[in-house]
């Protein structure tokens, strides 16, 4: 592994995502929704930035890359082409397939809609990682947003069900208390289920970050990933909308 990642809180229930590469010392950041947070992670890493990831156009996801941008002019903005029209200007404009260069290492591209129509997601297969901004949350899903979301994002999901168990989703958000609580609505006598939001309440507890989580993790407890079909997808997301608890 080349890559470490780090949750690095911001807003109310952010996270950015801090990237450091072993072998070069490359520094990344992935979806600066506030760039105060974002500088003191770079600062405390070496001061260096030399590249901004976007998974999205949702400004708590991109708000604070001017003011990066500002701080650090040599870093590239790579995002979706299918977002282009709606982000920063982008020094590279990425979609499915393409290979990012981080360092010494590379992501994939994975165009993962359902959230927003242009949502991309950049996977570190060498790395086990995937930087998943708001498709899939520990224990949940993204809002469908746009038209034709909730099937894309169905389809998104099957197509996250395929990668390496191991692979570490780094969310855009702390979600998880929340989502379990609707969660454990759906699969009461789910013990996987109950035994990760007890893990995510003492994580909480101690101040500490429930994500990364990893897929192996969600398909034992997510119930979106656990659900049979489209239908059924569409009925828990739909629920969850009017959950109050």
């Amino acid at each position: 592994m080349s890559v470490k990642v780090e949750a690095v809180p911001c807003l109310e229930d952010n996270y950015l995502w801090l990237l450091r590469d072993g072998p070069t010392g490359a520094i990344g950041i992935c979806d600066p929704g506030e760039a105060a947070p974002a500088i003191a992670a770079v600062e405390a890493a070496g001061g260096r930035l030399d590249a901004i990831l976007l998974t999205h156009h949702h400004g708590d996801h991109i708000n604070g890359v001017a003011e990066l941008q500002a701080r650090f002019p040599g870093a590239r903005l790579i995002g979706g082409a299918p977002d282009a029209h709606r982000l920063p200007k982008l020094d590279e404009a990425v979609g499915e397939g393409d290979t990012v260069a981080f360092g010494a290492a590379q992501a994939k591209v994975m165009h993962l809609p359902g959230h927003t129509t242009g949502h991309i997601a950049f996977h570190f297969a060498a790395d086990h990682f995937l930087l998943c901004g708001d498709v899939v949350f520990a224990l949940g899903c993204g809002r469908p947003l746009e038209a034709g979301g909730m099937e894309a994002l169905y389809r998104s999901f099957q197509r996250l069900a395929k990668l390496p168990p191991n692979t570490r989703f780094c969310c855009g958000h702390e979600y998880t208390e929340a989502n379990a609580r609707f969660a454990l609505t759906v699969e009461p006598g789910n013990k996987a289920l109950r035994a990760e939001a007890e893990a995510a309440g003492a994580l909480r507890a101690a101040g500490r970050p429930t994500v990364p989580t990893t897929l192996a993790q969600e398909l034992a407890a997510n119930p979106y990933f656990r659900a049979r079909d489209l239908a059924e997808f569409t009925a828990r997301r739909e629920a969850k909308n009017h959950f109050r608890g």
